[in-house]
């Protein structure tokens, strides 16, 4: 009883977090500034700072159910990401979760694949081939990413990385998801 719970939960925590948008992506955003809209100038920022700038905002948009600021930032973001030359972990990660809001899952794994080429334990390398495996209905793969993630987690988190430290929530929240996909809870 108390894993199917903590499965529900997780699965309302992906949902808000990956899944508010799917179909309207696809829209055509409106002409003009958006209600809201920032009043910065991305011209003054390098590429990866206007990603960045880019990616915080989809997210917040999300997290706040404002699929209208979402639909009208996403793919701008997800540009802005596949434009940076030599892009890190970080921002790799960063696109990971763009696509998946975007319901672009294989993106988001190929995207989560390129950080383990680089680093096979890579905590947001590993969580994130889990999660756009099981966007992607592959169960079995996510099993093994998240084992991986377990696997890893002691020796990784000690690095103290700055993508660590800035993805510390989500972090913290996958021990739960991996333990209940994986029967372990």
């Amino acid at each position: 009883m108390a894993g199917a719970l903590i499965l529900g939960l997780i699965l309302v925590i992906t949902y808000t977090l990956y899944g508010p948008i799917r179909s309207a992506i696809s829209e055509p955003s409106p002409t003009g500034s958006p209600i809201g809209a920032s009043s910065v100038d991305l011209s003054t920022m390098t590429p990866r700072q206007a990603a960045d700038r880019l990616f915080n905002r989809v997210m917040a948009a999300a997290e706040r159910g404002d699929n209208t600021e979402v639909v009208n930032f996403l793919p701008m973001a997800i540009r802005a990401h596949e434009m940076i030359e030599g892009l890190d972990a970080d921002g790799k990660f960063h696109l990971v979760l763009l696509n998946l809001q975007a319901s672009l899952n294989k993106n988001a794994l190929i995207s989560a694949r390129e950080i383990l080429a680089e680093s096979p334990k890579h905590l947001l390398g590993l969580v994130g081939a889990a999660d756009a495996s099981l966007a992607l209905g592959d169960t079995a793969s996510a099993r093994v990413f998240y084992q991986d993630w377990l696997d890893a987690y002691d020796s990784e988190i000690v690095k103290k990385l700055p993508e660590y430290i800035d993805h510390r929530v989500i972090l913290e929240t996958k021990e739960m998801t991996a333990r209940a996909l994986l029967g372990k809870d």
